[in-house]
C-alpha cells in the first residue's frame, strides 16, 4: 500500500495540488481495500477514520487517483460506479452475481487467445476489451446470499 500512497503524494505533488490529510486519508482505506468499491462505501468507511471528511472530497479524490493511473472506474449492472486499484498485473475479467451483487475477478487464457482470434478474423487489432459475465451465484441460489455478499473481500481466481 505505501508505494501507491507515495506514487500519489508524488503526482499530487507534480500536479501543484495540495496535499491534504483527508486525501492522505481516503487514499490509504481505498489502496487497503480488497474489493470493487463504490464512493458511497468509500465514504463510510473513510469518515469512520476521519469524520471531517466530506463526501464530495471523496469523490474528487477518487477522480484524482484515476488521473494518476492508480484507479479505474468500472460500471457494472447495478448502475453504481465502482473502484478498483490498478496493480501491476496482468488484465482480468469479472463475473458477477446479480442477485448479491458478489465480483470475481479471474483471468482465462483460452478467452483471451479467442478474443484475439475473434479481432484479427475481423481485420482488428485489439487495443482494449472488458468482459463482465452476469449470473445467479452458488450461495443465491442455494438462498444463502444477501445484498451484503458485496462487502466480502475481492475474489481472484
Amino acid at each position: 500500500m505505501s508505494d501507491r500512497l507515495t506514487q500519489f503524494r508524488h503526482w499530487i505533488k507534480e500536479q501543484g495540488l495540495k496535499a491534504t490529510s483527508q486525501r492522505e486519508d481516503i487514499a490509504q482505506v481505498f489502496f487497503s481495500t480488497d474489493r470493487h468499491i463504490s464512493v458511497e462505501e468509500l465514504y463510510s468507511e473513510v469518515r469512520r477514520l476521519n469524520p471531517r471528511v466530506g463526501y464530495a472530497t471523496v469523490y474528487r479524490t477518487m477522480k484524482l487517483l484515476k488521473e494518476c493511473g492508480l484507479a479505474e472506474e468500472r460500471h457494472f449492472a447495478d448502475g453504481q460506479a465502482r473502484f478498483e486499484k490498478l496493480e501491476d498485473e496482468r488484465h482480468h475479467d469479472h463475473i458477477i452475481c446479480e442477485r448479491c451483487g458478489r465480483i470475481i475477478e479471474f483471468t482465462q487464457p483460452q478467452i483471451e487467445k479467442l478474443q484475439e482470434e475473434v479481432a484479427q478474423r475481423f481485420g482488428f487489432v485489439a487495443t482494449n476489451h472488458k468482459m463482465e459475465i452476469y449470473g445467479i451465484c452458488k450461495d443465491c441460489r442455494e438462498g444463502r446470499g444477501t445484498r451484503a455478499e458485496r462487502e466480502r473481500p475481492l475474489v481472484r481466481a
